[in-house]
């Protein structure tokens, strides 16, 4: 059996703890979390968390099978059979004096980036867009020396009913 990257969307309430418990089951399991981002929704009583995971067809069922019995959980849904739209962003603190300044805004411009913060020595960078587009810019900035670097993991969310785009979106 071949494995996967499995991209689920997770309905939860906004309580205390359900973080906790959710991430716990995956442990508990021995399910290993490839990334994991949370936030409100729409509605200020319900969470959403976007998790990815690497495993077979079995090891989803297993995981949306657990995540289910989860008193916390509203609704589990597998996106990566569906069309949907999925984002990253990073935010990188890279080296850049007068000399180096300009190729680095050059490569942010290539990769729609925005300059967040400046000062004498270094530029931070944001980036936002698809997994692969994010890696890439990570591996140009290095370069020029990452001093910091923070990135959040996907998030993703199913393409409206009856849009039949293909790709996700990426710009």
């Amino acid at each position: 059996m071949s494995t996967k990257k499995h991209t689920i969307s997770v309905l939860v309430a906004n309580e205390f703890g359900v973080l906790a418990r959710v991430s716990g089951m995956f442990s508990a399991r021995g399910y290993n979390i490839s990334s994991l981002c949370v936030g409100e929704t729409e509605d200020p009583t319900i969470s959403r968390m976007t998790v990815t995971v690497h495993g077979d067809n079995h090891v989803l069922a297993q995981i949306i099978q657990q995540l289910n019995k989860l008193v916390d959980v509203i609704r589990v849904e597998d996106l990566t059979s569906l069309s949907f739209v999925e984002r990253e962003m990073v935010m990188i603190r890279v080296q850049a004096n007068n000399k180096r300044r300009s190729e680095v805004l050059e490569i942010a411009e290539i990769f729609r980036g925005k300059i967040v913060d400046l000062d004498n020595k270094t530029m931070t960078v944001e980036v936002t867009g698809a997994q692969g587009k994010v890696t890439a810019f990570v591996e140009m900035m290095r370069g020029f020396g990452i001093m910091e670097m923070v990135r959040t993991g996907e998030i993703a969310i199913a393409r409206a009913a009856g849009n039949t785009a293909v790709g996700n979106g990426e710009d």
